[in-house]
């Protein structure tokens, strides 16, 4: 139904808008108790054996909604009944902010991709905090994705990641620590080993002031090198943050099937879908073999299928994001992927 329907109706609208009235219209339609018990039954896959108990949290099922999706926190409801086991919200930051001029969303159909310099648009800390602070299910596990202000100097990041944090940490059940966007200047040499180990400190120090604390995930670029994994592992171990989200959106371009012409008009922005799926498995098996294991991942990049969910889970995943593949495959993915690891295990 939404191949044939939904999506072709969807893409004869601007990315950003359809995704914008796709939204509008699943939080009008759930909010009818009979259509959202449908929903969710069509949707939802129960048992027992999807269930994963990571960083303290139990989740219901490992297929979870990727960061950017729904970044104020205006939709997890609606989200919550197509069968995800959990949600992340944001990259919220302290002051709302429009992001990068429009366009800045675009589809790559022949590779199945999305291209976006976004620029961490969202309506500000306070906003998000309002929403789940009014209605938040207790059933469901959220996550909070934090990130600076374009507008904050790198040496005062760290005052942002703080100030949202404190705001969002009796509210949301996880944190991700986003300094992998590619969307906002400088953002990304805040991966680098000494200021990510500083703010990683900061932000596990404050965690562990609080009477019970929340798990602190790292979200990581796929255009990290070997030696820059290195790195993340050793941070990891010596911050003691659960651990690591692989991978945010790469800046490479190749091996695209779309013209080199309609990817320099496209121009600047991080590449999420097909394309980053081999990278974004090679990043989670390099984590996983060089910790031993030990390191607990939650794999995201070019998911749209179970085969490729059950790739991430293999190479060392213990839970999967989806962005991309859901605007390409629909809400059936998530059933797809969860009936795929339950034959498989």
């Amino acid at each position: 139904m939404y191949k044939l329907l939904f999506k072709p109706l969807a893409f004869l609208f601007s990315p950003e808008r359809a995704h914008h009235l796709t939204l509008a219209g699943l939080k009008t339609v759930l909010a009818i108790p009979i259509i959202s018990d449908l929903f969710r039954a069509y949707y939802t896959v129960e048992d027992d054996r999807l269930h994963r108990n990571i960083f303290g949290l139990t989740f219901k099922n490992p297929v979870g909604l990727a960061a950017g999706f729904d970044k104020d926190g205006q939709h997890y409801h609606a989200m919550s009944a197509l069968g995800f086991g959990f949600i992340e919200l944001g990259t919220v930051t302290p002051v709302g902010q429009i992001g990068n001029p429009q366009p800045r969303l675009f589809r790559l159909p022949v590779d199945e991709a999305l291209i976006n310099r976004m620029g961490f648009n969202n309506e500000g800390m306070e906003a998000l905090v309002r929403r789940l602070k009014k209605d938040r299910p207790k059933n469901l596990i959220i996550g909070g994705n934090i990130g600076k202000n374009k507008n904050t100097p790198n040496e005062s990041a760290h005052l942002d990641y703080e100030k949202c944090f404190q705001a969002l940490f009796p509210y949301v059940d996880y944190f991700v620590v986003n300094v992998s966007s590619p969307n906002t200047p400088n953002l990304r040499d805040l991966q680098e080993k000494e200021p990510l180990t500083r703010l990683l400190s900061l932000l596990q120090d404050l965690n562990l002031e609080k009477t019970t604390q929340k798990p602190i995930l790292l979200k990581i670029a796929p255009d990290l090198t070997n030696g820059q994994l290195d790195d993340i592992v050793n941070i990891v171990h010596e911050t003691k943050i659960s651990g690591v989200i692989a991978t945010n959106t790469t800046i490479s371009r190749e091996n695209l099937n779309t013209s080199q012409q309609e990817i320099s008009q496209i121009g600047m922005g991080g590449l999420s879908g097909q394309p980053v799926k081999d990278r974004s498995t090679e990043v989670i098996r390099y984590l996983h073999q060089k910790s031993g294991g030990q390191l607990k991942i939650i794999g995201v990049g070019g998911i749209g299928s179970p085969e490729d969910a059950l790739e991430k889970i293999e190479a060392g995943a213990s839970l999967v994001q989806i962005y991309s593949g859901l605007v390409y495959e629909g809400p059936g993915l998530i059933k797809r992927i969860n009936q795929g690891i339950l034959e498989t295990y």
